[in-house]
Order: C-alpha cells, then sequence, then structure tokens
C-alpha cells in the first residue's frame, strides 16, 4: 500500500535514524492501524507495518494483513485523509494505491539494447497505463511502444538516461492498484587501449599493449582468435622478429558478454605494424612505438587510474602534454551518479566524502580527477533542483567535506592547468554554480566547519551580522534590517581565490589583470526573499594590490560584475575593503597588482634601471681610463675602490632585477625554481652597494675626524672586502637556510624578491639596508659640522647664506653615494601617498646615475685627468702648431668651473690648517666626489 503526500522529498527520509523519519513514520503508521481498525472491514488489527519513504512528491509505502482480498477502503480513506490533513499535509487527488514491487525484468540491462516491459493485470482490472519517471511514455513515441493493451512497454536502444522507476498503474473499482520496479541501465563501456595504429621497429623485441575498462566490467587482449589476457586493466606482451616485418590487429573486448559484440563500444582494437622504413622516426616507445617529430598519439594511465595521457615526440622521447588521469575510485563513483535516484543521494555522498579523503594527495594533483569531482557535485547539485529535493544536514557535510579537499590551498597549481585559456568549459565556475544550486534545496538550521570552509544557515527576524571564524579570516557579513523572518545560508571560502578565474565584464586593458584578493561570500535567501542591503568588510589578502572592486559572480557573463555592488569608503579600516551590495549570491573584492600608481612606478622603474645600468657601464669605463693617476695617495685610492665596487655591486643587482621582473611577469604563482637564484644574487649584491657605501661613509669619517691617524692601504683593502662582501654574503646565506626548507624564501606571488609574509624574508635586507642609512646620516652630520666649524672658524664675518650653499652642495653630492635616500623607504613602508613612492622609486632607480655624476663627472681632479687621457695627442699637436706660428694661447674657463672652484676654494681654506697634507688632500677629493 502507498499514500501520497504532496511535499517535496527529503533527503533525511532515507535515514531511518533521522529524527523526521521517526516522527512520520510512527505518525502515519499508528494513524492508519487505528481508522483501519475501525473502519475497515476484514482489516487485522495492529498488521499495518511502515515500510519507508520514496521520492515523487513523498510516497510512504506500507503493508497490512487482512482475512479477505476484496477490501472496501472507501471509508478508512477518506478518515485517513482528514487524519493526515490535520497534521499539516497536503494528499494528491489519487494519493491512495495498493503498490506493489515487481520485477518486469531480471536483466542486466546495457546500452543499445531493446527493452521489453509487460505488466500483468489482476482479473478486476479496468485499465492500465504506465509512467516512466514521473512522465506518461505514451506522449513520447519517438521512443516508447505501447501494445498488447497497454500491458506492455517497448523501449529500443537504452541508454543510461533510461534507468530510473518504471510504473503500471492499473485502475480498479476502488483504489489504483500500482505494480512498479526500480531500473538502471549499465553505463556504457570505455575501452581504452591509446592510438589504435601503432609502428615498431621490425628487431627482435617485445611490444606492450594496454588495455583498461570501466570498474564493473572485466576485458580480455585477443589476437587471431586466441585469448592472450584477460581482467580489468590488462597488458599483453607481443614479440616482434627481426626480418619478420608484418601487421597484426589485436582486440580487447568485453569479457562474458557475447550479446554486446554487435555493439562498437565493447570492443576496441589495436594495429601493430613492424617496419624497417623508420628513418623519419625520432621518438621510440615499447608501447607507444615509433614517432615523428612533434607527432601525438594517445597512452593508457598508469595503474590506479582511468582515461589516457597525450603524448608529444620530443626526440628522442615521448613526453606527456594532457593527462586526462582519472582515479579508479572516483571514476566508478562517476560513473554511477548519472544513474542515481534520491534516496541514494545520502549513501552516494558518504561514499564520495570518504574516497576524497582517503585519496586527498592523489586527487589534489590530478586535474582530470579533480574535474570528475566537480562533475559529480554539480550533478548531484542538478539532480536535487530537478527532482525537487530537499538536503539535510549529514548530505551537505559529505558535501562540503568533499569540496573542501578540492579546493584545499595546496591545489591552485591543479586550479591554474584548468582554469587556464578555458572559458567554455569552466571547471572552477561550475564548482560555484553546483554550491548556489545545491545551497537553495537545504532545511533546518545548522553550522558546517571545515578547514577554509564556514557554513552557517539561520533564521533571523531583524538586523543581523556574522564573522569569519575561519583561520586567517575575520571577514564579516552584516545585515541590517530584513523585510520579514527569512532563512539564509551563508557561505565563506577562504581559498576560492585560488581556484576561481579573475575575468571581469570589464574590457579595459589597463585593469584586466585583477585578482581575487579576498574571501569569497556565498548568501542565499530562502523562498528568494530580496535584501536591499548587505554589508561584507573583506579581509585582504594581499597588501600590495591596489582599487578594489566589489564584485559578484554573474553567470550570465561568465565573469565578475560589479552591478549592485560598491566600495563603501567611510567603512574602511586598515586591511579591510568594506562593501555594499542589493542582491544575493555570489560575492568578493577583485584588486589590481598594476593600479595606475603602481604603472607610474612600473614606468620609473624600469627607465630608471636602464639610464643606470648604462650610466654604471660608463662609470667604470672612465674609473679604468683614470685608474692611474687618481691613485697616487691612499686616501684616493680607497675612495676609487669603493665607487669601483659600490658600481659593480648596483649593476649586477639591477641585472638579477630585470631577470628577476622577467620571471614574475611569465609566470604566476612565482615559480621558486626559477626566482630563487635571482632573489639571491639580488639580496647579496644589493647588500654589497650598503656595505660599500657604509665603507665610503667610514672612509670620509676617518679622513675627515681622526686627521692624524694612519693605517696601511694593505689593512683598509681587508677591511673593506671583508665587510663590503663577507657581510652581505653570511646574510644572504643564513636567510636561505632558514627558510628554504618551508619553501618560504620568495614571495609566491607578484614579484621575485624575498618573502614578507610567511617568513618575513624580507627583514634580512631591510634591516642591514636601514642601519647603513642610519650610520651614513650620523656621518654626514659629523663630517658637515667639522667642515662648518673649519670654514666658519677661517671667515672674520660668516655668511650664512654661503654656508648654507655648502651644506646643499654637500649633501647633494653624499647623499646618493651614501644611500640615503634608501631612507625615503621608510616612509613607503608608513605611508601610501603616491609622492613618497614616486620620489623614492626616482631616487633609487637612478642610483647609477648618480654614482657616475656625482661620484666621477663632478669630481674636478677626476675630469682633468679624463681630459688629459683622451686630448693629449690633441693638445700636443696644437702646442707645436702655435710655438712655429710665434704667438701664445692662454686656456678658457667656463662660468661653471670658475663657480665650482670658487666654492671648492672655500671649502679648502677651510682645510688649510691641517697639519697631514695626505689627510687633507685627501677629504678635498672626497668632498668634491
Amino acid at each position: 500500500m502507498s499514500i501520497k503526500i504532496v511535499q517535496t522529498f527529503d533527503t533525511s527520509l532515507t535515514d531511518s535514524n533521522s529524527m523526521i523519519y521517526k516522527y512520520l513514520s510512527g505518525l502515519i503508521e499508528t494513524g492508519i492501524n487505528t481508522i483501519y481498525s475501525y473502519k475497515l472491514t476484514g482489516y487485522i488489527s495492529n498488521s499495518t507495518k511502515f515500510s519507508g519513504f520514496r521520492s515523487g512528491s513523498v510516497i510512504v509505502d506500507y503493508t497490512i494483513s487482512a482475512t479477505s482480498n476484496n477490501l472496501n477502503f472507501t471509508a478508512a480513506h477518506t478518515d485517513i485523509s482528514a487524519f493526515l490533513r490535520a497534521q499539516g499535509f497536503i494528499l494528491a487527488d489519487d494519493a491512495f494505491a495498493r503498490s506493489e514491487q515487481k520485477d518486469f525484468t531480471t536483466d542486466e540491462l546495457y546500452p543499445l539494447q531493446k527493452l521489453d516491459l509487460n505488466c500483468i493485470p489482476p482479473d478486476f482490472a479496468k485499465g492500465i497505463k504506465w509512467i516512466v519517471n514521473n512522465k506518461d511514455p505514451a506522449l513520447d513515441n519517438t521512443r516508447y511502444i505501447i501494445s498488447n493493451n497497454n500491458s506492455t512497454l517497448t523501449l529500443k536502444n537504452v541508454s543510461e538516461s533510461d534507468s530510473g522507476r518504471y510504473s503500471c498503474i492499473i485502475q480498479t473499482d476502488t483504489i489504483p492498484y500500482i505494480q512498479w520496479q526500480n531500473i538502471a541501465i549499465k553505463k556504457r563501456p570505455n575501452i581504452i587501449v591509446g592510438d589504435e595504429y601503432r609502428v615498431f621497429p621490425c628487431e627482435s623485441n617485445n611490444v606492450t599493449l594496454r588495455c583498461s575498462v570501466d570498474a564493473g566490467y572485466n576485458i580480455e587482449w585477443v589476437l587471431n582468435g586466441t585469448v592472450q589476457s584477460s581482467g580489468s586493466d590488462i597488458t599483453v606482451n607481443y614479440a616482434t622478429q627481426s626480418g619478420n616485418c608484418m601487421e597484426e590487429t589485436f582486440t580487447c573486448r568485453l569479457k562474458g558478454l557475447s550479446q554486446l559484440l554487435p555493439y562498437s563500444y565493447s570492443w576496441s582494437r589495436v594495429i601493430v605494424k613492424t617496419s624497417t622504413e623508420n628513418s623519419d622516426y625520432v621518438c621510440k616507445n615499447t608501447e607507444l612505438g615509433l614517432g615523428k617529430k612533434n607527432e601525438e598519439t594517445k597512452g593508457i594511465c598508469r595503474s590506479g587510474f582511468k582515461g589516457t595521457i597525450t603524448y608529444r615526440c620530443d626526440s628522442p622521447d615521448w613526453t606527456p602534454v594532457q593527462d586526462n588521469c582519472v582515479l579508479d575510485v572516483i571514476d566508478e563513483l562517476k560513473n554511477r551518479v548519472e544513474a542515481l535516484i534520491v534516496e541514494e543521494i545520502p549513501g552516494f555522498m558518504a561514499n564520495l566524502s570518504s574516497a576524497t579523503v582517503q585519496n586527498n594527495v592523489n586527487i589534489t594533483q590530478s586535474a582530470a580527477t579533480v574535474q570528475a569531482i566537480v562533475f559529480i557535485l554539480f550533478t548531484i547539485a542538478n539532480f536535487s533542483q530537478t527532482t525537487v529535493t530537499v538536503i539535510d544536514n549529514p548530505v551537505m557535510v559529505n558535501y562540503l567535506k568533499t569540496v573542501n579537499i578540492i579546493v584545499s590551498g595546496n591545489v591552485s597549481n591543479t586550479w591554474n592547468k584548468l582554469n587556464k585559456g578555458n572559458t567554455t568549459e569552466n571547471t572552477s565556475t561550475e564548482l560555484l554554480s553546483a554550491i548556489e544550486k545545491i545551497s537553495d534545496r537545504l532545511k533546518d538550521e545548522f553550522v558546517i566547519n571545515e578547514t577554509s570552509i564556514q557554513l552557517n544557515r539561520t533564521t533571523i527576524n531583524n538586523s543581523f551580522s556574522i564573522t569569519s571564524t575561519l583561520p586567517n579570516s575575520t571577514t564579516e557579513i552584516i545585515i541590517p534590517q530584513v523585510p520579514n523572518v527569512i532563512t539564509i545560508t551563508i557561505i565563506i571560502f577562504s581559498t576560492l581565490d585560488n581556484v576561481l578565474p579573475n575575468r571581469t565584464t570589464n574590457n579595459d586593458s589597463r585593469i584586466s589583470d585583477v585578482r581575487i584578493n579576498g574571501d569569497v561570500v556565498v548568501v542565499k535567501v530562502d523562498n528568494n526573499v530580496k535584501l536591499n542591503n548587505i554589508y561584507f568588510a573583506f579581509d585582504i589578502t594581499d597588501q600590495s594590490l591596489g582599487n578594489p572592486q566589489c564584485v559578484f559572480w554573474n553567470f550570465s557573463l561568465d565573469a565578475w560584475d560589479s552591478t549592485g555592488c560598491k566600495v563603501k569608503p567611510s567603512g574602511n579600516k586598515a586591511g579591510k575593503i568594506t562593501c555594499e551590495c542589493n542582491h544575493t549570491t555570489s560575492f568578493s573584492i577583485l584588486m589590481s597588482p598594476f593600479s595606475d600608481k603602481s604603472v607610474l612606478l612600473a614606468y620609473i622603474t624600469y627607465i630608471g634601471v636602464g639610464i643606470s645600468m648604462a650610466s654604471l657601464v660608463i662609470c667604470l669605463i672612465i674609473e679604468i681610463i683614470v685608474w692611474k693617476s687618481m691613485t697616487r695617495n691612499d686616501t684616493s685610492y680607497m675612495r676609487h675602490v669603493s665607487i669601483v665596487n659600490i658600481a659593480v655591486s648596483l649593476l649586477i643587482a639591477n641585472i638579477c632585477f630585470i631577470i628577476g621582473a622577467a620571471v614574475a611577469e611569465q609566470e604566476q604563482p612565482t615559480s621558486v625554481g626559477r626566482c630563487s637564484p635571482a632573489v639571491f644574487f639580488m639580496h647579496f649584491f644589493y647588500l654589497g652597494l650598503f656595505f660599500w657605501m657604509l665603507i665610503s661613509a667610514l672612509l670620509l669619517f676617518y679622513r675627515t675626524v681622526m686627521v692624524f691617524s694612519q693605517m696601511s692601504r694593505a689593512t683598509m683593502m681587508a677591511i673593506a672586502f671583508i665587510v663590503g662582501y663577507g657581510a652581505p654574503l653570511l646574510i644572504a646565506v643564513i636567510t636561505v637556510a632558514s627558510t628554504a626548507g618551508p619553501q618560504n624564501y620568495i614571495t609566491k606571488q607578484l614579484a621575485c624578491w624575498l618573502n614578507w609574509n610567511e617568513s618575513r624574508a624580507l627583514l634580512a635586507f631591510v634591516i642591514p639596508a636601514l642601519t647603513i642609512v642610519a650610520i651614513n646620516f650620523v656621518v654626514l652630520i659629523v663630517v658637515l659640522y667639522k667642515m662648518l666649524r673649519r670654514g666658519v672658524g677661517a671667515t672674520t664675518q660668516p655668511d650664512e647664506k654661503h654656508a648654507l650653499v655648502v651644506i646643499a652642495r654637500c649633501v647633494a653630492i653624499l647623499t646618493p653615494i651614501f644611500g640615503l635616500t634608501w631612507g625615503f623607504g621608510i616612509g613607503t613602508m608608513v605611508s601610501r601617498e603616491v609622492g613618497i613612492h614616486v620620489v623614492f622609486t626616482i631616487l633609487n632607480s637612478l642610483q647609477g646615475l648618480f654614482v657616475l655624476v656625482f661620484g666621477t663627472l663632478l669630481d674636478r681632479k677626476v675630469c682633468e685627468s679624463l681630459r688629459e687621457k683622451l686630448l693629449l695627442p690633441k693638445l700636443s699637436s696644437s702646442h707645436t702648431k702655435s710655438t712655429s706660428a710665434g704667438s701664445s694661447s692662454t686656456p678658457k674657463v667656463t662660468l661653471f668651473q670658475m663657480m665650482r672652484r670658487r666654492n671648492v676654494d672655500n671649502v679648502s681654506e677651510a682645510n688649510t690648517s691641517s697639519a697631514v697634507t695626505d689627510s687633507s688632500d685627501g677629504s678635498y677629493a672626497l668632498v668634491n666626489s
């Protein structure tokens, strides 16, 4: 017997331990038993036994015992209907029926076979009608044939989609008599052998052929009618012979299913050809055969996986280029999901969740397996909507447990493969769609927490707010007001930024390179109640990005869309972006790594670095030309050693910077293997630059303050190189050693540089650099104090304006040389003002130019020596001509040279009282460098 209740089927009705199952089954069984005992003549009291619930609204199955086969249910069913309606149930018009499960067919059914179902009516039958999956097959005469007074239903060429419930409804004088059977059509087997045609060298060797098939089938290799091997994943080894060149055809067919041989899906063939004409072939493999350059072929996946691998011939080996291998257990579940019935959803999801957790590592490394799982999740979500099925807490727990595995942080590379260049079959957006769809089918209130997913389903009647409890997430959702009592589902994902694509509806190329920079939040309200205002306070994942956009995923446009959402400036806090939206769906924030400010800074950086590198090369050439004439005393010698090493360190560091930038631009997330060498040498040589700047400052301090102290040239050189290169090398090596293990040495996104978010490795550069800047600043103050003190003491009437000019000149000369411009880096760390960043970028990207100008070109002695070296032959010739003409000439002095000499003389006069001539000369040269 059965009763049809007009109600959405709830998956908890399949669980005999659930509260709703126990309540409804007890209520209905008690009511039926009581009413039948009083109203149904021939009924055996207390014989009603509840059998279970079925879908199709909700069908209640039960059995009874009676002393007669001819029972009049009219009065009893009228009272039962009244009883159930009093409990809040809505019954269908033909709610009551006598139902019985029958075996219309006991055969295993395979695709393309013919299906005949015969319904045997009792003598009291008044008419017969067939129902297939709640649909009338009589309305589709292209697929169904109904004959023999409607008692026979015939299907030609069945497929997996024909699986489901087949019901024969027999009309009687009282209540309908329903015979039914759940029929499953086997999935079409996929026999995989790889490429059908293969060429092998005609020599004595073994050829390996493999064949695999879906779970539930067995196969066998056959050659010339003889079975070579059998199983579910089988291999045959075929021995080729030298000089015996021929073609053989191997057939891999379903074992024990000879009735399916007429259907081509039941077998696959491989033609093996052995040949001596192999000059064009550059690849060779005992399984894949011979191949020409860039030729592609398909091979079978390794054991434990189903599918194929595409190989390309890259001489001399076949190289895998596309892996379509799906884990066996997931492939089996994928084959089952399309023939699933509603009652099987809870058990199926439990199996999927268990398989995913147990095979976590293999799944997260296989793009094809992740794609198969998404297909399963999407099918379940679709199924819940098309069958109007309610999803309960246990099913959703298993659903999100599965999602949690495939969106974990260590699967980002797999998702990059799936999303790369893929817009028509986007697995990630299919996953998001599945989550949204199944969220519409939830019931009751509950909370689910996974490592990267938080679900809250609750009923609210006023304002509402919730804060994420996920690790490293404090995203907040605020609903200030609701129109009436509503039930809302909120799901927060902390790792979907690594899964979903970044494309937007904006085609502006300047901002096309945007990135998801926060959690993704799904908001669904039961019965599609409209909410006018929802506020989101998103954590910013990457603080270096700018231009925030509040967006939702628009499935119609297949892109992120900002319609109905806006950034709220007044609500922004440090490290957060507040958004306001006027609808519900999936939300997040997009931010651009190349904002207007970033683009400006990028242009300044690359242009400046180019100018800097050219300047450094010119500086080194000049130093080579004037080296002998400019290194006659210890002070001058050490000064030029410092300048040369500063130039070399900065030049190599800039080269490494360009290499690192190119790597980062080509590959995101940044490649550890390719970026790490560039980062190490950048770190080392930028530190070398700073330490050689420190050597220059200490030399200036030593020659200016300690004028009576002397140190040998060899001692100064030893100290300089130990400090200049030894200290940077030690710091760089320690940094690598302390961060390389957990792979936190370099940044994971945007740039090739030292890591900050995970390991704080960047401090190994910032702390030494800023320390040296501070030391150099102190040295500058002391030197200026000494110079002004001596200059003012030598002047009877001090001129304040002249003193300011001297200070400005010294600062302008010494600051770039000693790296004090890097002090602006502190400003960039505490402020986001564009001006500070631009000044810092200009000054530092042009360090090489500053070294050339202030360290070489503005040194009078260097310029004179360079002029002498380059113009000596010409001057000698001019002198000879002048003497023969009997005339004398006077060299011309430019206005710039006169002004420079005047300032130098002022400084020089302040040092004429020095007791040590060599020290005074050295200080003079440094101040004018």
